[in-house]
């Protein structure tokens, strides 16, 4: 099809904000299905997998394709926790939109910020809906304000809500100046009906529309000129300048409505078709060309084998066509494209540019690797992983498992780039890392449910850091004589801390040709390998500036090897001068608690050592946040429910590492 005609967009939100409820209406008005499902229920067509039932949460993302207004729409559903939170960066990687649902309640949580920090990572033009208004305490202007405060945007206000909490009836759309709404149908089915704007809001509608009107045309040189001279602005020409702030994010369209009673769905589609890009919309870096160029962002493995999602950048490819692997360089068989509908499959007769499909057949292919024409190949960035802040000892209860256990293991992490797997070098157990404890458990309940095999589990053991509290310098020379070829290389490293979440930096202000330039890689993989183990207690190293600042070779002895041995040896020498002390993760917690209770939840968050940043008030509940240690964390959820008589609720994220008290083990 014409790629102007398709729109590749995710829906994201934080967790509970309605996202699948809002894919699932979507689904249901475009004719995709004839039934809907329901979260609480348990029977939402985007949440198929076994667990996101039975959780009522969205653990994986899930694509699926509909149709409105002539467009072929590709969308994909992802999860709102954070512990799933590398779906949402790897769907954002190959989207060119984004639906963000906004609790019309909570309005902007962390997760929502998380997720909006992520899309302006990879530039995504967004439009926001303020959905749930039909809830009570749900306020759309206190939500609009907060999406300009905390998310530092301009919202362009399309609608606003008629009635509020149980007594939202409808929207008023500023651009045809109607009132919409949703009265049920003879099956009982709400069906989109137009009417004139209710007289009480009449004048509220005028002022809105001219603020929309006063910000669209600045897009636009002719539309300005027109607009300043008295002008009236036609719709089609104000559609045209608010697709074109969307696109270059000078301002984010905000809608309004309530998906679980079917309201505002068809005016959200109706924005998706005519705000969001078309795939040649977003700016590419790919060279010139006509040759296949995708990029594998997710890869899930069922009884039929490997299954693996592909956005397609340029050209095309059939079933059976052989493409390059660009990151392995080896060639790999599309043996199947296939149109994904959640978990049901369509057949394709090929993929093309813009498309968003699903390939069987290809064998060693990763998340984020590039699939290419060998005539023309070429790298597409890859996807980034967050790092894990949480690991547990995992083995399987019995002897007889272990090969299952193995299997099963090493193909969940294959499909979850956030999850690593280790082994502890004191008991040679088995460790599974990650970014939290749900994901880590939903993993194990894979394991079980997908391999057979239950497990043994460790306590959960916090990733902790080392790091520096000050410079050194040390002088390293390693020099070996035993018969045959020496080995000799003598550095001069200089080591100081940087600021938290500057990583490993190394330099090198060697001159005068005291170390060959062919070397000094040497000496930078050296410190890398040491920076792997720091001293105190074999954790990573972190936040530390390497200068090689001087050195010796020997003519004959010095090689790659040496000076390899030598960074290595100087940099674990230079540590233990240079005050070495732990790091340990800090999350961002955000408590919603009843007022009664906010005491005694700021009281326990400072008992585990947390800072509490702000106290506001949604509704009738109490919103806490703080800085809280992960150690300290553990079977929260538990402690928070018997403070509270089960009447308050928490999330968090991973933010931060800060350097540890004392009394933090090192082995934590």
């Amino acid at each position: 099809m014409n790629t102007r005609q398709l729109r590749n967009i995710g829906i994201i939100a934080h967790v509970d904000a309605g996202k699948t409820t809002v894919s699932e209406r979507v689904l249901f008005t475009t004719g995709e299905i004839h039934r809907t499902g329901e979260v609480h229920d348990g029977n939402a067509t985007m949440d198929y997998d076994p667990q996101e039932r039975a959780r009522g949460i969205t653990i994986n993302s899930a694509a699926t394709t509909v149709a409105w207004r002539g467009h072929q729409i590709n969308l994909i559903d992802t999860p709102g926790h954070i512990d799933f939170n590398i779906e949402v960066s790897r769907s954002l990687r190959v989207l060119d939109g984004a639906v963000v649902v906004f609790d019309g309640v909570a309005g902007v949580e962390p997760q929502t910020e998380t997720n909006w920090r992520l899309a302006d990572q990879y530039h995504v033009p967004r439009i926001a809906l303020v959905n749930k208004l039909d809830r009570t305490g749900a306020d759309f202007a206190r939500v609009v304000a907060m999406i300009a405060e905390r998310l530092g945007v301009q919202p362009l206000v399309l609608q606003l809500p008629i009635g509020q909490e149980a007594e939202f009836a409808g929207v008023v759309d500023l651009l045809s100046m109607q009132a919409l709404y949703w009265p049920p149908n003879e099956r009982g089915q709400p069906t989109l009906t137009r009417a004139a704007i209710p007289a009480n809001m009449q004048q509220a509608a005028e002022a809105a529309r001219r603020t929309l009107v006063d910000l669209a045309v600045e897009q636009d040189d002719a539309a300005l000129t027109a607009y300043l001279d008295g002008q009236a602005v036609p719709d089609d020409s104000l559609r045209d300048c608010i697709r074109k702030g969307t696109l270059t994010r000078a301002f984010v369209p905000v809608l309004a409505g309530a998906a679980l009673k079917n309201k505002g769905i068809e005016p959200l589609l109706d924005a998706v078709v005519d705000y969001l890009p078309a795939p040649e919309d977003r700016a590419s870096d790919l060279p010139s060309g006509d040759g296949f160029a995708a990029l594998v962002f997710k890869v899930v493995h069922d009884e039929h084998g490997t299954l693996s999602y592909l956005r397609v950048y340029r050209g095309e490819a059939h079933a059976g066509t052989q493409v390059l692997n660009a990151n392995t360089g080896q060639r790999e068989r599309l043996s199947r494209v296939v149109q994904m509908h959640a978990d049901r499959r369509e057949e394709l007769a090929l993929a093309q540019a813009g498309d968003i499909v699903a390939v069987a057949g290809l064998k060693n292919s990763k998340t984020g690797h590039t699939l290419t024409d060998p005539a023309q190949p070429v790298l597409l960035e890859e996807i980034h992983a967050p790092e894990p802040v949480i690991s547990m000892a995992v083995e399987p209860r019995s002897r007889e498992d272990q090969d299952s256990f193995s299997r099963g293991l090493h193909t969940l992490v294959d499909e979850d780039p956030s999850l690593r797997l280790g082994q502890d070098d004191e008991t040679g157990q088995t460790l599974l890392s990650g970014v939290g404890e749900l994901q880590l458990e939903v993993t194990l309940e894979k394991l079980r449910s997908r391999f057979g095999v239950t497990v043994h589990t460790g306590q959960p053991q916090v990733a902790l850091r080392e790091t520096i509290s000050r410079p050194a310098q040390v002088r390293h020379l390693h020099k070996k004589q035993s018969g045959g070829p020496g080995q000799y290389a003598e550095v001069v490293l200089r080591i100081e801390p940087l600021e938290r979440g500057g990583g490993l930096l190394f330099e090198s202000a060697v001159t005068g040709g005291a170390i060959p330039k062919e070397f000094i890689p040497s000496v930078e993989q050296g410190v890398r390998r040491a920076a792997l183990a720091g001293v105190l207690a074999g954790h990573p190293v972190v936040d530390v500036r390497v200068v090689l600042e001087d050195g010796s070779f020997h003519e004959k002895d010095s090689s790659t090897l040496a000076f390899e041995a030598a960074g290595m040896q100087a940099f674990t020498q230079a540590q233990r001068s240079a005050g070495p002390t732990l790091l340990e993760p800090v999350m961002d917690v955000e408590v919603t608690t009843p007022m009664d209770h906010v005491g005694d939840v700021i009281g326990d968050l400072n008992r585990r050592r947390g800072h509490v940043r702000s106290q506001d008030q949604r509704g009738n509940a109490a919103v806490v946040r703080a800085m809280v240690p992960l150690q300290t964390l553990f079977g929260y959820i538990g402690s928070l429910r018997a403070l509270t008589a089960g009447r308050a609720s928490y999330t968090m994220q991973f933010d931060h590492y800060a350097e540890a008290p004392r009394q933090v083990p090192a082995h934590a």
